[in-house]
C-alpha cells in the first residue's frame, strides 16, 4: 500500500534522531517505520523548518520524508500555522503529481485540513483518496482545561470537528477519545481504535538502572507545562515527608536541555519555589531533557513513574515505565484509563488530587513486593498490546476499511470545511 502521513508540525526526524521529540514526533517516526517494516511504501509530509534541510530524506527501505514550503522555513510555534497549510496542502499534491497515494494519514487537526484539501486536488477528476485522521489532541478537551489560556487559533472549534466529520475514517488513540469524537459530530461507525505504541527494542527491565541518591525515587517525565501536574508529585513529596518517608527524592525529567535554560524557565522556576516552600527541594532533583536512549536506565531507576495530568490524549510516557518494568501512578484521566489498569499494571487516582497521589505512593513504598507484581504485570501487558507492530496492524485494518470506501461517501470533501474561510 502506498500511504502518506501528513504531520505538519512534528517531523518524526525529530524522533529519530533530534532532541525536540514530543509524543506525536514518536508516533509519526514509529508508526511509519513499523509501516514500512510490514511491507507498506510510506512518505512523511512536514512542514520544513529550517532553510538547510534536503527536500527528501530516505530513512529506511520504504520510508522517505518530505520536506514541504508552508510559511518561512524556520520554527514557528504550532497555534501559528494555520494560515500555511493551503501551502502544505499545494507542496503534497504537487508531489503526489499523477500518481496520489492509496491512503493519506494526517496527525493533528491542521494537517486534517491540508490533507483534505490536498485530496481535494486530485479528486476533481474523480480519484477517490481516502483521507484518515488522528487528532492526538482535541481543542474542545484543552479548552475545557485550559480555558483562556488555550492558545489554539479561533478556527479550531469549528475546523477540527469538520476534519473529524469529512475524513473518510477517524483512529482515536483511546476509549476517552471515541466519547469525545462521538460529541464532535463524528459518525462512531466511522472511528477506529489504535493506540500508541512503544519501542519494545529500547524500553525493557533487562539493563542498568541509574543511581539514586535516596532509598526511594519518584520519576516524572514530560514536558513542564503546569497541565502535566508536575506540582502534584513536589506536593506528594512533601505529604510523603510529614508522614515520616524522609527517604524519598523527585526526579523530574523534561524542559530545557541545560541549567542555565532551566534557570530561565518559569515552570521549573516555578517546581523549585514550590518546593523551597514545602521543605523538599533538596530532595527535588530538576533533571532537564534526558536524550532518548538514556531513558531506559533513568526510568529503571525509580520505584513509580507518576504521571498526574489535568488531561491526557493517550501519553506514551506511562508505556515506557510499564516496557521497564516499573509501576505506574497515574490520573484517571484520557488515555491513562486504558493504558494503566487499576491494581494490575499501576494505581489510579483523581485528577489534581496531591493527597490522593500520595496515599498511592505510599501503598507502593510500603508494599515492594506489590510494587514489583504491578510492574512485571506492566511490561506484560505493554509487550502484548502496545508493541508498535501491533499498532501498525491496527491502523492497517483501518486502512483497509477506509479504501473499501465509496467515491460518492467522500464528495463533501470537494466542499470547503465547514463552509467557512480559513
Amino acid at each position: 500500500m502506498k500511504i502518506s502521513m501528513v504531520s505538519e508540525h512534528a517531523s518524526p526526524l525529530a524522533a529519530l534522531g533530534g532532541v525536540d521529540a514530543g509524543g506525536q514526533n514518536v508516533h509519526v517516526a514509529a508508526l511509519s517505520v513499523a509501516l514500512a517494516r510490514r511491507g507498506h511504501s510510506v512518505r512523511v509530509y512536514t512542514r520544513r523548518d529550517d532553510p538547510g534541510l534536503p527536500a527528501v530524506v530516505p530513512v529506511r527501505d520504504g520510508l522517505e520524508v518530505v520536506h514541504v514550503e508552508a510559511g518561512p522555513p524556520r520554527a514557528l510555534p504550532k497555534d501559528v500555522l494555520l494560515p500555511y497549510m493551503h501551502e502544505l496542502a499545494e507542496g503534497i499534491s504537487a508531489d503526489w503529481g499523477a500518481a496520489p497515494p492509496d491512503v493519506v494519514h494526517a496527525h493533528f487537526w491542521m494537517s486534517g485540513v491540508a490533507a483534505l484539501e490536498a485530496a481535494r486536488h486530485v479528486e476533481a477528476p474523480g480519484y477517490p483518496v481516502p483521507v484518515l485522521q488522528t487528532f492526538h489532541a482535541l481543542g474542545t478537551v484543552k479548552k475545557r482545561h485550559q480555558g483562556a489560556e488555550d492558545t489554539s487559533p479561533p478556527q479550531r472549534t469549528w475546523l477540527e470537528p469538520s476534519v473529524g466529520r469529512t475524513a473518510d475514517r477517524v483512529i482515536a488513540t483511546c476509549s476517552d477519545e471515541v466519547f469525545e469524537l462521538k460529541a464532535m459530530g463524528v459518525p462512531g461507525g466511522r472511528i477506529s481504535v489504535a493506540p500508541c505504541g512503544v519501542d519494545l527494542e529500547l524500553f525493557g527491565s533487562g539493563g542498568p538502572a541509574e543511581r539514586k541518591g535516596q532509598r526511594f525515587r519518584i520519576a516524572v517525565v514530560g514536558r513542564l507545562v503546569p497541565r502535566k501536574g508536575v506540582d502534584l508529585a513536589v506536593q506528594a513529596l512533601a505529604l510523603l515527608a510529614e508522614s515520616g518517608h524522609d527517604d524519598v527524592e523527585l526526579l523530574i525529567v523534561g524542559g530545557a536541555s541545560d541549567s542555565a535554560g532551566l534557570a530561565s524557565d518559569p515552570e521549573a522556576q516555578r517546581l523549585l519555589a514550590l518546593a523551597r516552600i514545602l521543605g523538599v527541594v533538596d530532595r527535588v532533583l530538576l533533571r532537564g531533557q534526558v536524550p532518548r536512549e538514556q531513558m531506559p536506565a533513568v526510568l529503571r531507576s525509580a520505584d513509580a513513574v507518576v504521571c498526574a495530568p489535568w488531561y491526557e490524549p493517550f501519553g506514551i510516557v506511562p508505556l515506557e515505565a510499564m516496557a521497564c518494568s516499573v509501576p505506574v501512578v497515574a490520573s484517571a484521566v484520557g488515555g491513562l484509563i486504558d493504558t494503566v489498569v487499576h491494581g494490575k499494571t499501576g494505581l489510579h487516582v483523581p485528577p489534581r488530587d496531591p493527597q490522593a497521589l500520595a496515599a498511592a505512593l505510599a501503598e507502593l513504598l510500603h508494599n515492594p513486593g506489590y510494587a514489583r507484581r504491578l510492574g512485571a504485570a506492566g511490561r506484560q501487558r505493554a509487550r502484548a498490546r502496545y508493541s508498535w507492530d501491533r499498532v501498525a496492524a491496527d491502523t492497517e485494518k483501518a486502512y483497509q476499511v477506509a479504501v473499501g470506501g465509496t467515491a460518492a461517501a467522500r464528495r463533501n470533501r470537494l466542499q470547503p470545511l465547514g463552509g467557512k474561510a480559513l
